[in-house]
């Protein structure tokens, strides 16, 4: 692999070459990547699984910023996921520069990214597929975690449509789901009608009567092993997204019914028993220690990318990240009804160093073909990194903010704690395409309501428990609302509702008065009949007038009470 100090070496050469870190230093970087370095693994015992979980709709590559701020809760603290920059990569023992560093953390990462291009593509993942299943015919399981049909423009106008059918060409063999419900109950089971393979929500309830909505498992023969798969919606769908999208359904994490299925599932044969869930990853490590019978848990929504398996008691956690990024491949060795061995690698989809897959590519440009002139249609130029993630800070929603500040006339800004939504780099034009895949929701409205300082602080309150509740099971997996016009602090430490204090007002410094009120937009309201125009409207407008934008990250929150593992500084 190209080591940090050689390609450090060659990106200041180009930089002398050509004034910007771009071709020489992709191509030297490149030259350490290759489709069969990233394919290279020694196969173990009969059973290959294949995941991937939380793509969003992304058919084509894209550069996707790890977190600089992932603070784990109570037990979690310290643990993985909650580990980032630096302290994950020694903790996995990764080397700084290299493209697993690039892939897995956020440390150096915008020239790192002008050196090895971007990841994901579904043709390039496809290929890795297509590859895996030549070698182990007989052996291979393909599961998806969810979050697949939401999260693009393309996805948003064909409601999830071309994402079944690029699911289907790629062959899974399984899915369950979480931002899939948010197109509603009819058009979720018109989609699902046209599956090729299971949707697996074994914790969905019909709301009247009680029934399981959906399947809970299958049993799949691979190598000579009967390996059962359970499938665990996102428990929380209905508060964490709008209830009134899908009346019908309940859900819950409803441990004692996973228990049940698993026992079932060996009643019925099974060797092996596999959650496919998106329960998010703490979640699925307090589960896993209290379910018995589970020998694999492939976990998702929380969007978290580890580079070794998990092992709680004779469980192994897998999560494979999010957007496409990685394929994890995961070999097990079965005996005796159980695992015996196992063998992983969380594979990186660099983009330029894998050969498309041509029947997956040309599906690809079809389903966006229609679309495409407005796909590629300017609005601004960033001067800054625009990117999502972090338990407090991005600068996408940044950019939200200030123009839900200016274009709705308010004095403060929140925009969701979503996970989902790509990186731009400085220097990049921002298109429309790039502004739907961080707003391309079902209930976009962008909101302008009174709020007293009291009301505002609760609410962060709430958001801030979802975040930092010391019990998994009362965590919903997202980050912390993104502020504009405010700034504040936080001790995560602290019980729910002492989290949140010095509320101060941007303009002038002012602590936020609790019995005063303020004028608050906003997007994405779960509540029903929310009334505003669509936040992608609000935010295209701004940007072409502002035709240029420049967005450094902002010291808004100061936060106290975190495990420093889960705090880095990042490029």
């Amino acid at each position: 692999m190209l080591s940090r100090r050689d390609f450090l070496q060659v990106a200041a050469a180009t930089t002398v070459l050509t004034g910007a870190g771009g071709g020489l230093a992709r191509a030297a970087a490149l030259q350490a990547l290759s489709q069969r370095d990233l394919l290279q693994f020694e196969a173990l015992g009969q059973v290959t699984l294949l995941h991937f979980g939380d793509i969003h709709a992304h058919l084509t590559p894209l550069y996707y910023r790890e977190p600089s701020i992932n603070i784990g809760a109570g037990g979690a603290a310290g643990l993985p996921p909650h580990l980032t920059g630096d302290h994950l990569l020694q903790a996995f023992k990764i080397a700084p520069g290299t493209p697993e560093a690039y892939a897995f953390t956020c440390s150096e990462f915008e020239a790192l990214a002008r050196g090895y291009g971007k990841l994901g593509g579904l043709d390039r993942i496809a290929t890795l597929v297509k590859a895996i299943r030549a070698e182990r015919p007989h052996q291979t399981l393909l599961l998806d975690s969810g979050d697949t049909w939401q999260g693009t423009y393309v996805s948003l106008q064909e409601r999830g449509a071309d994402m079944v059918r690029a699911m289907n060409e790629l062959g899974v063999d399984a899915m369950t789901a979480h931002w899939d419900f948010t197109y509603g109950t009819e058009r979720v089971k018109e989609l699902v009608a046209q599956l090729k393979f299971p949707f697996l929500c074994g914790n969905v309830q019909d709301s009247t009567w009680g029934n399981w909505a959906f399947d809970g498992s299958k049993i799949f023969e691979r190598g000579g092993v009967r390996v059962a798969v359970i499938g665990q919606a996102f428990p929380y769908t209905p508060i964490a997204n709008p209830a009134w999208l899908i009346p019908g359904w309940t859900f819950g994490i409803h441990e004692r019914r996973v228990q049940e299925q698993a026992d079932q599932a060996r009643a019925a044969g099974a060797d092996i028993v596999v959650l496919l869930s998106h329960d998010g990853f703490d979640v699925d490590r307090k589960l896993a220690a209290r379910v018995k019978g589970v020998d694999v848990i492939l976990t998702g929504h929380t969007h978290d990318a580890i580079p070794q398996a998990v092992r709680v008691g004779r469980t192994l956690l897998i999560a494979s990240g999010s957007h496409g990024k990685f394929l994890a491949r995961l070999d097990l060795e079965v005996k005796d009804h159980a695992v015996s061995d196992y063998r992983f690698r969380l594979i990186p989809v660099f983009s330029d160093a894998i050969a498309p897959d041509p029947a997956m590519a040309a599906l690809v440009a079809g389903i966006r073909r229609p679309y495409q002139a407005e796909l590629g249609r300017v609005l601004a130029r960033t001067e800054t990194m625009l990117y999502r993630r972090g338990n407090f800070n991005g600068t996408f929603d940044d950019l939200i903010c200030d123009a839900l500040l200016a274009e709705r006339n308010a004095e403060i800004a929140l925009s969701p704690g979503f996970r989902w939504g790509p990186t731009l780099l400085a220097g990049q034009e921002i298109t429309l395409e790039d502004l739907y895949e961080q707003t391309a929701i079902t209930y976009p409205a962008a909101y302008r309501q009174s709020m007293t300082g009291a009301e505002l602080k609760a609410a962060m309150e709430d958001i801030a428990d979802n975040l930092f509740n010391p019990d998994p099971y009362y965590q919903q997996g997202g980050d912390m609302v993104r502020v504009g016009g405010i700034s504040y602090a936080i001790d995560v430490a602290k019980p729910m509702g002492q989290r949140i204090s010095e509320l101060t007002l941007a303009r002038n410094g002012t602590l936020v008065d609790p019995a005063k009120s303020y004028v608050v937009a906003g997007w994405a309201s779960v509540r029903q009949g929310t009334q505003g125009p669509p936040v992608f409207d609000v935010v295209r407008a701004y940007l072409e007038r502002q035709k240029s934008v420049s967005i450094p990250p902002r010291q808004l929150v100061r936060v106290s009470g975190a495990d420093p593992r889960g705090i880095a500084a990042c490029g």
